[in-house]
């Protein structure tokens, strides 16, 4: 198993085919993906999740970045943390995360992404933002954690009115 890198208690690692069904779980459920996009969907079909693997893999290519699974202790895939360049941006890097359910409420998001934005740093970065939807107030307090500073709302980077949010490497 390739690792991109790991925290106390977790493994974040490339998606494989493997993971299909558990993917599929996460994302066929509206309470994941209510605050994803612009038009939030469920996955409908198993072989979504394969094309999302797919997808995924082509945004790892550079190793600085990536869609990535995030392992629990007891090998169960808890979720997704990225680290991407932001759409139609200017270089700015976005880490985000999101879970499924019954890994909601056990710290992983923190975790993941504090380990996202320490690989971004030891990486080169000089700054990593979040963009969350308002009313997403766990992601937000995910942010607040993570020790990021608000940046106001914003419509830059996805078309659609989004909390920014910025940690700079100190």
């Amino acid at each position: 198993m390739t690792i991109v890198f790991s925290t106390e208690r977790l493994v974040v690692r490339p998606w494989e085919e493997s993971d299909a069904d558990r993917l599929f779980d996460m994302y066929g459920r509206m309470e994941v993906v209510r605050y994803l996009g612009a038009t939030p969907a469920v996955m409908t079909e198993p072989e979504q999740a394969l094309r999302a693997v797919a997808r995924w893999r082509e945004r790892s290519a550079d190793p600085r970045f990536g869609v990535w699974a995030v392992q629990r202790p007891d090998g169960v895939v808890a979720g997704t943390v990225l680290l991407v360049p932001l759409p139609d941006g200017d270089g700015e890097v976005e880490v985000g995360w999101h879970f499924h359910p019954d890994s909601w409420g056990h710290g992983y998001a923190t975790e993941a992404a504090r380990g996202a934005v320490e690989k971004g740093f030891a990486e080169g970065l000089d700054e990593i933002f979040a963009v969350v939807h308002p009313p997403n107030t766990a992601s937000v307090r995910v942010c607040e954690r993570l020790g990021m500073t608000p940046q106001g709302l914003t419509d830059r980077w996805y078309g659609i009115e989004l909390a920014a949010f910025r940690i700079a490497r100190s």
